[in-house]
């Protein structure tokens, strides 16, 4: 594979900063002549967790996406402050938004999640062992519900397309295949 990249930065502009990402457009030329632009989406990424109460039970929180004007059904996770450790972000967004807390963590992947146009990077962590303490709720997430669905039903929300969100769909697929493994 030609690690190479094919062309060379001519011009970077930032053209917003803000909390949770940075734009900028970058004026790229081609090895072989031609000129392009590229607009990339920087953001420091962040963390997800599939909290289970058990074997085959999880916990969703549902909330208000601006973006998609609707109610989204998630995992528990969000944005990494800078510097900040994936897996102490995991663990402070499920306490944030659900009130658990857990006693064992275990990592099941990091992806990038739109690379042709984003640097955002998450990663999803297994939470179990919960313990049920208060929510901490941020500004934004006061409408935020938690929801204990079985494993078959989170499925079945996937395939209704009632879950829709990527991170989400990948945490409790993976997680189903990782448990269906060492359950077996």
């Amino acid at each position: 594979m030609n690690e190479k990249v094919n062309f060379t930065v001519l011009k970077h502009d930032v053209l917003f900063e803000g909390r949770v990402l940075n734009l900028y457009k970058d004026l790229i030329q081609y090895d072989d002549g031609p000129t392009d632009t590229r607009e990339v989406v920087e953001h420091y990424g962040g963390s997800t967790v599939l909290a289970l109460i058990d074997n085959n039970n999880l916990v969703l929180v549902k909330q208000y996406r601006h973006p998609l004007k609707d109610f989204v059904y998630e995992l528990p996770a969000g944005k990494l402050n800078l510097g900040e450790d994936p897996l102490d972000c995991a663990k402070r967004e499920l306490k944030e938004e659900t009130g658990y807390t857990a006693t064992n963590w275990d990592k099941i992947i990091s992806f990038h999640t739109t690379p042709g146009y984003s640097s955002e990077k998450l990663n999803i962590y297994l939470a179990t062992n919960l313990s049920k303490g208060e929510q901490e709720l941020e500004l934004g997430e006061r409408n935020l519900q938690v929801i204990i669905v079985s494993f078959t039903e989170a499925l079945e929300m996937i395939k209704n397309e009632k879950i829709t969100d990527s991170k989400t769909i990948i945490g409790i697929l993976l997680g189903k295949e990782l448990l269906s493994k060492q359950y077996n």
